[in-house]
C-alpha cells in the first residue's frame, strides 16, 4: 500500500532540513496564525511613533540640547533595529534632538561582546557612521536602589547620565518574563553583573510551578518593570516581528502600556490551542533562534505542552556556536542525570545551570532528540538523543510507534502552543 508522504521544511541555522514524514502520522502543522496581507513595517513603525500609548510624541519630548540614550538588542536577537532606527531618528529630529547628543548602547545582559562587524551591521551603514554607539558594560554600573522583590538595581552608567532613556526590541515570548521587550532591555539588557544574578536566581523558586511563558503577570515582568521605572525609562519602541522575521506590529510610548498592547498582538498570532500528541518535531526557526543551544531550549520549552507525558520532541537546532554558554556546559559535563541537574539547581542557582535544570526537567517527562551540529557527547551531556537528521530522529519515533500522532512545529522560537 502506498503511503502519502508529506515534505515540509524545517529551518535549520540559514539553511533548511526537509522532513518527509507519512500524512497519516501528522497530526497538526503548528503554524502561526499571521497575517497574510503585510502592512508596510515603516508605516506601521512611523504611524505608532505619531501616536504612542500613553506617552508625548518623543518630537515633543526632545530639545536640541537632551541628552539621548537609545538601547537597542544584541546580535542574538531578531530585532530588526537597522529598519526601526531611521524611523525613531526621524522622529527625534523632528524635535530639534542633535546627533551628537546620541549614544546607542548594545543590551548585552550577559551576553559576549560583540565585533565591531557585528555591532554595524546590527545598526545599518548610515547610522553606524554617523552616531556614537557603544556596549554594555556590566563593570560601570551604578546602583540607584532594589525592588520589592530584593533584585539591585545597578545600570549602565552611559544609561543613567542621559535625560531621556528610549529603549527598542520585539515583543515575543520569553519562557521566565513571559514576554521579551519594554523593560527587558533595562534588566538584564544593561544591569550589572550582580543584578543579572539576582533577578535569575528567583527563577529557581519559580521553577517547580506552571510554564510562565506567555503570562503577562510573570513575577519577573513585575520585577523587571519596577527596575525599569527606577532606572527611568521613559519611552519604548517595540515590534512584533513574524518568521520570515518581517514586521507584524509596532507600539510605541509608555514603557509598560506599549508592551502591554504589544503582548495581545503577540498572542493573537502565536498562541496556538492543540491537543497533546505522542510526538513533536520542532525547529527552532533557524538563525539567530538556533545560533546556540543556550538560545534553543526556547523553542524546546515552548514545544512541551504540545506532548503527551512519556512522549517524544525532537529539536532541530544547529548550535553553530556550540553550548553557547560556560556554566551550562560545565553543568552538562558535571551532572550525570537529569535528576543530578534538577537537584543541584535546586539547592544552588547559577546564572547557565538554569537551561541544564530545564532541559533535564523535560527529559524526566519526554524522549528528548536533537539534531544539530554539536558533537554526540555534547548531545547526549545535555540529556539528549543525538539524531544525524530529523529522518532518522522520525524512524526511531516510528519503529516504537508506527502509528503515532506527531505535531510539527516550524516556528518553535516564536510559536506556543496551549492545551485546549
Amino acid at each position: 500500500m502506498m503511503t502519502n508522504i508529506k515534505k515540509i521544511p524545517l529551518a535549520f541555522g540559514s539553511g533548511v532540513f526537509e522532513l518527509n514524514i507519512p500524512e497519516k502520522n501528522i497530526s497538526t502543522l503548528i503554524l502561526p496564525s499571521e497575517p497574510e496581507k503585510q502592512e508596510n513595517g515603516a508605516l506601521l513603525i512611523r504611524k505608532t511613533l505619531e501616536n504612542p500609548i500613553n506617552s508625548k510624541r518623543l518630537s515633543e519630548i526632545v530639545n536640541p540640547e537632551s541628552r539621548i540614550a537609545i538601547i537597542v538588542s544584541d546580535v542574538t536577537r531578531p530585532t530588526p533595529t537597522a529598519k526601526i532606527l531611521p524611523l525613531l531618528f526621524e522622529e527625534l529630529y523632528l524635535g530639534g534632538a542633535k546627533d551628537e547628543n546620541i549614544t546607542i548602547i548594545f543590551a548585552l545582559g550577559l551576553h559576549r561582546q560583540q565585533t565591531e562587524e557585528e555591532c554595524r551591521k546590527l545598526l545599518g551603514n548610515e547610522i553606524s557612521k554617523n552616531i556614537r554607539f557603544v556596549q554594555h558594560d556590566r563593570e560601570r554600573c551604578a546602583h540607584i536602589g532594589e525592588t520589592s522583590f530584593g533584585t539591585p538595581v545597578e545600570v549602565f552608567e552611559e544609561v543613567l547620565d542621559a535625560d531621556l532613556i528610549i529603549s527598542t526590541g520585539t515583543v515575543e515570548f520569553h519562557y521566565y518574563a513571559g514576554y521579551g521587550g519594554g523593560g527587558k532591555s533595562i534588566l538584564p539588557g544593561v544591569s550589572s553583573e550582580k543584578a543579572v544574578l539576582s533577578f535569575h536566581s528567583h527563577y529557581s523558586k519559580l521553577f517547580e510551578g506552571e510554564p510562565l511563558s506567555g503570562r503577562i503577570d510573570s513575577p519577573a515582568r513585575k520585577d523587571i518593570e519596577e527596575a525599569a521605572g527606577l532606572a527611568g525609562l521613559q519611552f519604548i519602541l517595540n515590534v512584533v516581528i513574524n518568521s520570515r522575521k518581517e514586521i507584524v506590529a509596532a507600539v510605541a510610548g509608555d514603557f509598560i502600556q506599549a508592551h502591554r498592547e504589544g503582548a495581545k498582538y503577540v498572542d493573537s498570532i502565536y498562541k496556538i490551542k492543540v491537543e497533546p500528541a505522542d510526538a513533536v518535531i520542532v525547529s527552532c526557526g533557524g538563525f539567530p533562534k538556533d545560533i546556540n543551544l543556550y538560545q534553543a531550549t526556547k523553542a524546546l520549552e515552548n514545544a512541551i505542552p504540545a506532548v503527551k507525558a512519556g512522549g517524544s520532541i525532537v529539536l532541530v537546532a544547529e548550535c553553530a556556536e556550540g553550548i553557547g554558554n560556560q556554566v551550562y556546559e560545565c553543568w552538562n559535563k558535571e551532572c550525570r542525570s537529569p535528576d543530578d541537574a534538577i537537584e543541584r539547581f535546586k539547592q544552588f542557582f547559577e546564572f547557565g545551570g538554569h537551561k541544564s535544570a530545564i532541559v533535564a526537567k523535560a527529559a524526566k517527562q519526554f524522549k528528548l532528540y536533537i539534531v544539530s551540529k554539536l558533537s554526540e557527547e555534547e548531545s547526549r551531556r545535555a540529556f539528549f538523543i543525538p539524531a544525524k537528521s530529523v529522518q532518522e530522529a522520525l524512524e526511531a519515533i516510528l519503529a516504537e510507534n508506527p502509528d503515532a500522532k506527531i505535531h510539527v512545529m516550524p516556528d518553535g522560537g516564536w510559536t506556543l502552543p496551549v492545551r485546549k
